[in-house]
């Protein structure tokens, strides 16, 4: 098989390795450190809902045990595009401000949400997972490419544009602390996703 996707070009697509997403907690000390952005206690997962009992019983049953956690609610949304985002928040920060203690929670949540879906056959309607970062001025998502394996920094600013100087800070921020995306016309942009 390996020698017809080398004679008509075509790679094996890169497995998603859903344990990167605990690297998230040191890369966020980091890019505090260098941009001095902090977590913003929002996390979400997007994934493209399918028709049938089993697969809305099976959000559920993850939105409930998120639930049961004892912090806030997990909110569903539906977007645009017919994606829908479970959008998890922890509880308040801690004192001093955000820190890599206050996206544990959140990035043990995103996990549970891909894997559970992804266990259950439903990895393919995965889009993306990402944690919001920003201060009083600036914002900025890590995003998760669930079908790629990699990371990027998206930073929006008003009216449909994107900081780019701050996303390339971020990059060279976190490029050791996570596995990022090298193709840069992969940084889609997510503009409205929860937690930007």
């Amino acid at each position: 098989m390996s020698f017809w996707r080398a004679l008509f070009g075509r790679s094996e697509p890169a497995r998603p390795d859903l344990d990167a997403l605990f690297a998230l907690p040191s890369a966020a000390v980091t890019l505090r450190a260098v941009t001095g952005l902090r977590p913003t206690g929002t996390a979400s997962v997007a994934f493209r809902p399918t028709e049938g009992a089993a697969f809305s019983d099976l959000t559920e049953d993850v939105t409930a045990l998120l639930d049961t956690g004892g912090g806030p609610p997990v909110e569903r949304r539906a977007d645009e595009y017919g994606y829908t985002w479970l959008v998890v928040r922890s509880g308040e920060p801690a004192a001093g401000g955000g820190g890599a203690d206050d996206i544990t929670g959140l990035v043990t949540s995103l996990h549970a949400v891909n894997s559970t879906l992804e266990a259950n056959g439903y990895g393919p309607s995965l889009l993306c997972s990402l944690v919001g970062f920003g201060d009083e001025r600036r914002r900025l998502a890590l995003v998760y490419l669930y079908k790629r394996g990699t990371f990027y920094p998206f930073a929006p600013l008003e009216g449909q544009r994107r900081d780019n100087a701050l996303e390339l800070r971020a990059e060279a921020a976190v490029g050791d602390d996570l596995p990022l995306e090298k193709d840069r016309s992969r940084w889609f942009p997510v503009y409205g996703a929860p937690g930007v």
